[in-house]
């Protein structure tokens, strides 16, 4: 907002999300205080807010509000948390044609597809969501530790991998949407 006349002001072209969101620059963050934030920046800048305002104003509403929720979507979800975190360190993120995976962990990754290729089993599905979850739960931890170490390229790896189960968790809830 300008300080003189409290109008809505354009966002800036390339704003880092964790200053927009009074985060830290760390993988590590309080997501309650992500949510806080998020309500309460969506309640000043929501279009809603701005029905009577110039049209100026009203569109530059909605460009805030698409990049509140984009900041707080990127930053809530681990993934896309720790791959905004390598872009602002000039890392790029590992492309699925890197082979730096081992073996054993592409093995893994085939036979959980291979389960959720078999016919709809719900002990099934809900025995590789667990896994899921699991592993998901695992690689976080292992993030973050690679990221409070300044390990930007363990952290890439690990993020690769995170992506693989991001893949398999989708296609899991695929399959538990009833047809």
């Amino acid at each position: 907002f300008c300080p003189g006349c409290q109008a809505l002001q354009p966002p800036a072209a390339r704003p880092d999300l964790f200053r927009l969101m009074d985060c830290d620059r760390s993988f590590r963050i309080d997501a309650q205080r992500l949510q806080r934030r998020f309500r309460s920046l969506q309640r000043a800048v929501h279009p809603d807010r701005f029905g009577q305002r110039p049209l100026k104003e009203q569109y530059y509403s909605e460009q805030h509000s698409s990049l509140i929720n984009k900041a707080y979507q990127t930053l809530l979800n681990p993934l896309s948390r720790g791959l905004y975190l390598l872009e602002l360190n000039g890392v790029e993120p590992a492309q699925e044609t890197d082979s730096d995976a081992d073996s054993a962990f592409l093995m893994e990754i085939m036979e959980i597809n291979e389960k959720l290729a078999e016919p709809k089993n719900e002990d099934s599905l809900e025995e590789t969501e667990t896994l899921i979850k699991v592993k998901q739960e695992e690689l976080t931890k292992e993030v973050t530790a690679a990221f409070e170490r300044g390990d930007l390229q363990e952290a890439k790896k690990l993020l690769a991998k995170m992506k693989y189960f991001a893949n398999l968790e989708d296609k899991l809830k695929k399959k538990k949407i009833p047809s």
